[in-house]
């Protein structure tokens, strides 16, 4: 056998080196091209694919985003932030046959999903999100995707049906498909992922129910179908997810009784029912694995906690049975949890005392309690001083209910918002909330406090933003240090007994003179803070949370002197209610600077003088009553107080006029209406008296004549005598005027006839 020559030997190894390098070039070459012409269709994408050029095609794996597997070729494609501002229709999704993760997050990212993205059969993660301008269907094409192991399509603007082809996506293990507004009902099919572990629908418009087949997915850990339309009953199916740690369907309108069997995990960490319609009692099992962190089913219909639910649930961190009508004795739900956060069962039925056999509160060993909510509820008796003596509680609301005795505790630092109103409690203002330093709100409302409100509250509670002390029996003045808040945004006052002028010195009332930042404080997942007032004429609820509040409700005392014109500086007040006082005096000329009063009651005082014309620049007033005062004049007008017609407002004020009344009288047209009046008033009584004598004459004069004959006979006689005398004098001035009488001359003559 003949030997090769060693330089055929070179050339024969350089031939087949070439043959196999020129395909891999070709395959690097047209992804190059693919992501630059992608790249041309985009705006403005210079700056963050500044590198994605062909004249670097060599080193296409340093490009920004990428990252190349051993053969060079494409296998991530990450663009996270990247500024992207166009559409997905100019990439060639074919180019990429070894991609194997596609992540575009927190771009400008519009148009649709293409079709052609089921080219990228390789593909097994696949993370579109954070584009809400990317709308359309997802792409029927998504079910070839047969590797895929993550789908992440969240924050999107899509639309349309959640495709059946999902169940053709056996591998996939994370799905999470929340906040893309899908239409329609759950596939079926989504049973056949039997591998899934992550499963998040939450925010769509997904209607029907739950199917069945989810029982299937028994590798499931998560599931969140929140934010829904779903309706039903809760599948038992359910039951056969022995690995799921996080149960997540509030906020549809699934309903009906929820089986027993809801615990049978082990791991089973977090329920959240809330804002459904279940009813019944609440499953006793939740707890069975002794691993329930986190329960929440507020607002829903639950009427029972089986006594053994909780009891011995010592995991228990969070729970929430708001707006329910749960008929129970609260101590008999709950046992020894020593990691207890947050306890929240407002708008119940719950009944007994907070103290126990020996005097003690149950819940004074929950060391960690940072939210204790329990208010309209009937549970009653007194408090225990232990209460304040909790380290960690920020929030206690234990109003509407019947508890009844002096308050006896203190606080912690960490307290900042304490609701006792609609109580039984009594005696003076809680000497112990001296301490409470970090307090934002106090509302000891509709109890029977009395006695005089300290002035050592401003100094002592100066982060203190919302005061309400209404319906109690507080009497004396009310102290001018109480207008020392530097943050206060809400005071009331309202119905006690307090007597005196108004402080006229309004300097340090920052809180109410300028813009405050709004309260950004959570507990858990909602915002739980709420006060009752009366706003616009109407008790309504109102979240500290959510805006800003900012007024002053002094009715209803026994206040005199004339209204404050400091109160004019509280350019941030939005209503004042004043009425139901003894105040004097006249308006504030300059109360039209408080543009943003959107409520003002000054009824029932005694009030005299005019109505500013200022009122006029009350541009946002829309709700207003001056009735029961002594007002006179014109009612000012402008466009926002044309809006108010309802005449009541102004009532019984009898020297007002002018819309909605009775039109003013110009001062000039009275008086020559008045002197007219007097003319035709004068005319009329000579009228009737000139009448009356007529009659009087006619019926004397037929009266002689009729029924005396002597006097007939004498007034006959005596007309004769006249009748002598007046032909006599009648010759006279004949004879005058001819110039044969005693005067000769006729003017003179003429008068003496």
């Amino acid at each position: 056998m003949k030997l090769i020559h060693p330089v055929g030997l070179v050339l024969l190894s350089c031939f087949f080196l070439l043959c196999a390098v020129v395909p891999v070039r070709a395959d690097l070459r047209r992804e190059a091209e693919a992501l630059v012409n992608w790249k041309a269709s985009l705006a403005s994408a210079d700056e963050s694919l500044g590198s994605w050029s062909l004249a670097n095609s060599t080193n296409l794996c340093r490009w920004s985003g990428i990252i190349c597997d051993s053969a060079g070729h494409i296998a991530k494609l990450n663009l996270w932030n990247a500024s992207l501002n166009g559409t997905l229709d100019q990439l060639d999704f074919s180019a990429f046959p070894h991609l194997k993760e596609l992540s575009f997050g927190h771009n400008g990212l519009h148009g649709t999903i293409p079709a052609g993205i089921g080219n990228l059969t390789s593909l097994v993660v696949l993370q579109i999100t954070d584009s809400p301008y990317l709308r359309g269907a997802i792409p029927r094409s998504i079910g070839q995707l047969k590797h895929l192991a993550l789908l992440n399509l969240a924050f999107l603007g899509l639309d349309g049906t959640l495709p059946e082809e999902v169940g053709n996506l056996t591998s996939l293990e994370e799905l999470s498909l929340n906040s893309v507004t899908l239409t329609g009902s759950i596939p079926l099919t989504i049973g056949m992922l039997v591998k899934l572990g992550f499963l998040n629908l939450s925010g769509n418009n997904l209607t029907g129910s739950i199917p069945l087949e989810i029982g299937n997915m028994t590798k499931l850990l998560h599931m969140d179908f929140s934010w829904n339309y779903l309706e039903g009953k809760l599948p038992t199916t359910i039951s056969h997810l022995t690995e799921l740690q996080l149960l997540v369907l509030s906020g549809n309108q699934l309903g009906g009784h929820i089986f027993a069997e809801l615990g049978n995990s082990t791991l089973l960490d977090t329920i959240n029912v809330a804002k459904n319609n279940f009813s019944g009692l609440f499953p006793s099992s939740v707890c069975a694995g002794r691993a329930l962190r986190t329960v929440s089913a507020r607002y829903n219909g639950f009427t029972g906690i089986h006594q053994q639910t909780f009891q011995n649930c010592t995991t228990l961190q969070d729970v929430d049975f708001t707006a329910n009508n749960i008929v129970a004795e609260l101590r008999d739900c709950f046992g020894e949890h020593p990691e207890l956060e947050i306890m929240a069962f407002r708008q119940n039925q719950l009944y007994g005392s907070l103290l126990t056999d020996q005097g003690e509160v149950f819940l004074c060993n929950h060391t960690y309690l940072s939210l204790l909510d329990l208010s309209n509820n009937d549970l009653n008796g007194g408090l225990h001083e232990c209460i304040g003596d909790l380290p960690r509680l920020m929030l206690m609301d234990l109003s509407r209910n019947s508890f009844s005795g002096v308050v006896p505790f203190s606080c912690h630092d960490n307290l900042y918002y304490l609701h006792l109103a609609n109580n039984h409690f009594r005696g003076t203002f809680p000497l112990g909330l001296k301490k409470c330093k970090s307090l934002i709100t106090l509302d000891l409302g509709g109890n029977h406090f009395s006695v005089t409100i300290p002035s050592w509250v401003s100094m002592s509670l100066p982060t203190l933003k919302f005061l309400l002390l209404s319906s109690n029996i507080f009497d004396g003045i009310i102290p001018h240090q109480i207008f020392h808040f530097r943050q206060l945004q809400l005071l009331d006052l309202s119905k006690n007994r307090l007597t005196g002028p108004i402080a006229d010195n309004f300097t340090n009332f920052t809180g109410m003179i300028q813009q405050q930042e709004t309260i950004h404080f959570r507990f858990g997942e909602f915002d739980r803070e709420e006060i009752e007032i009366v706003w616009k004429n109407a008790g309504r609820v109102y979240n500290l949370w959510k805006g800003s509040m900012v007024g002053m409700d002094l009715s209803d005392n026994y206040l005199s002197q004339e209204i404050p014109k400091g109160l004019i500086a509280l350019l941030q007040l939005r209503y004042l209610n004043l009425s139901g006082n003894h105040l004097l005096g006249s308006i504030p000329k300059d109360i039209g600077n408080l543009v943003l009063l959107e409520s003002l009651d000054l009824s029932h005082n005694q009030l005299s003088g005019g109505i500013p014309p200022s009122f006029a620049a009350l541009k946002s007033i829309s709700v207003l009553n001056l009735s029961y005062n002594g007002l006179s004049g014109r009612i000012p007008t402008s466009s926002q107080l044309q809006t108010l017609v309802d005449p009541s407002i102004y009532s019984h004020n009898s020297g007002l006029c002018g819309s909605p009344l009775e039109d003013c009288v110009d001062s000039s047209t009275s008086t020559q209406n008045d002197a007219s009046q007097a003319e035709d008033r004068e005319a009329l009584w000579v009228y009737c008296f000139v009448a009356a004598g007529f009659i009087l004459g006619f019926w004397l004069y037929w009266g002689m004549f009729m029924f005396s004959g002597t006097w007939r006979c004498s007034f006959h006689h005596y007309v004769d005598n006249m009748q002598g005398k007046v032909t006599k004098k009648m010759h006279s001035c004949k004879s005058c005027v001819r110039g044969r009488g005693p005067y000769d001359r006729t003017r003179k003559c003429i008068m003496w006839c």
